[in-house]
């Protein structure tokens, strides 16, 4: 295929429209669920769950075009709604929504021409980020221990052992020493272990965290898509809900 050099599209302009649908898709099955749930209606026809670029998603139908501008997500996820339970609903929903956002990347590498280099730095950019099935599953883990959200708002006080003081919550490198002695000192307090806002894992000391300014739930770098060299330029983190709520008490 020989696509024009004004209508071409780079390797990280692909990646980045996959992590805005990405992201949107993850909010719709996580902070948006009840919404997502409740509008996934069986009564209604065929209904195709719609990640966008600006990360927004939408429950609309199939497109009446063939073929269609994009890859079609799978159609009628709203009819097993009610004919399955709500967690295996949902992670099958995830699943075919990680099949889908792939074949939109690779949709695009096509259209632009990329050959297997490219194609293959763009698969291991992707791979990178967690899987909107992971995300899932380790919210609906979170939700399963109900003390996770409690032992979160308790850890003002935790900025030495996880975030090395700044406002913005960032993990900060420790010596082996160092990690021991907070752990003993955790261990004295009686602290429950920290649990990500999002998948609802243990904190790890080998792995990027960074902590809300506004809640105080500290979550995975990668659970947000927050990298350590990104989270340096933020000078007051809001974790997605947070800034959701933000937004909403602003429009109002």
């Amino acid at each position: 295929m020989i696509v024009s050099p004004k209508n071409r599209r780079s390797v990280e302009e692909v990646f980045r429209d996959y992590c805005g649908r990405h992201s949107a898709i993850v909010k719709a099955l996580t902070t948006d669920i009840e919404r997502f749930y409740l509008i996934c209606d069986p009564e209604q026809d065929n209904l195709c769950l719609f990640g966008h670029a600006n990360g927004d998603w939408e429950l609309g139908f199939p497109a009446e075009d063939v073929p269609t501008e994009l890859p079609e997500p799978v159609v009628g996820i709203n009819f097993a709604r009610d004919g399955m339970k709500e967690k295996d609903w949902l992670l099958l929903v995830a699943a075919h929504s990680d099949a889908w956002l792939l074949s939109v990347a690779f949709y695009f590498g096509g259209r632009f021409g990329f050959g297997s280099v490219k194609r293959k730095r763009l698969f291991a950019m992707i791979n990178e980020l967690p899987t909107v099935s992971e995300m899932v599953t380790g919210t609906l883990k979170a939700k399963a221990k109900s003390s996770g959200s409690t032992s979160n708002n308790t850890k003002k006080d935790k900025s030495g052992s996880k975030g090395g003081g700044s406002a913005s919550g960032k993990k900060s490198k420790k010596g082996k020493e160092e990690e021991e002695e907070d752990l003993d000192e955790n261990e004295a307090d009686g602290e429950t272990e920290t649990l990500c806002g999002v998948c609802g894992e243990a904190y790890e000391t080998n792995q990027f965290w960074i902590c809300c300014d506004k809640c105080d739930k500290w979550f995975h770098g990668k659970c947000v898509n927050v990298t350590e060299a990104r989270a340096d330029h933020i000078k007051q983190y809001k974790c997605p809900s947070c800034s959701k709520r933000g937004r909403h008490n602003n429009s109002s």
